[in-house]
């Protein structure tokens, strides 16, 4: 795996969850992969169909978001991405919340990605809000 061939995964990370195609989604994943979307917890998504399930039980209202994600680096496998997650008020007029992020994909053979890891952060709220 290279930072190009990363990058176009998440590009079609990005439209996967735009779409919530289901087999945009399982493409993106091999059959035994994992999900950890907090790296705290115990809580793991197990396997392509489960976290298919996953994202098409957790969807978020079309245009509500936006995001951008940067593959910085790849060391045989493993890559590790930056950006940016942003959900806009219900007008659609201003970010609402806004999530940093670093993911750290595993990835097979085959350019699926076998393992997923999340870390995010919101920046403080200013003072008085």
């Amino acid at each position: 795996m290279d930072k190009e061939v990363f990058q176009g995964w998440l590009d079609r990370y990005i439209e996967a969850w735009r779409s919530y195609d289901p087999a945009a989604i399982g493409d993106l994943f091999s059959e035994e992969a994992t999900i950890h979307y907090n790296p705290y917890t115990s809580d793991v998504v197990r396997g392509r169909e489960a976290i298919v399930n996953d994202w098409l039980g957790g969807r978020d209202e079309p245009g509500s978001w936006r995001a951008s994600y940067s593959a910085v680096a790849c060391d045989g496998d493993v890559c590790v991405a930056t950006g940016t997650s942003e959900y806009l008020t219900a007008d659609r007029s201003a970010v609402d919340k806004i999530y940093y992020n670093a993911f750290i994909c595993q990835f097979d053979g085959e350019g699926r990605c076998k393992g997923y890891t999340e870390y995010f952060m919101q920046p403080p709220k200013p003072e008085g809000s």
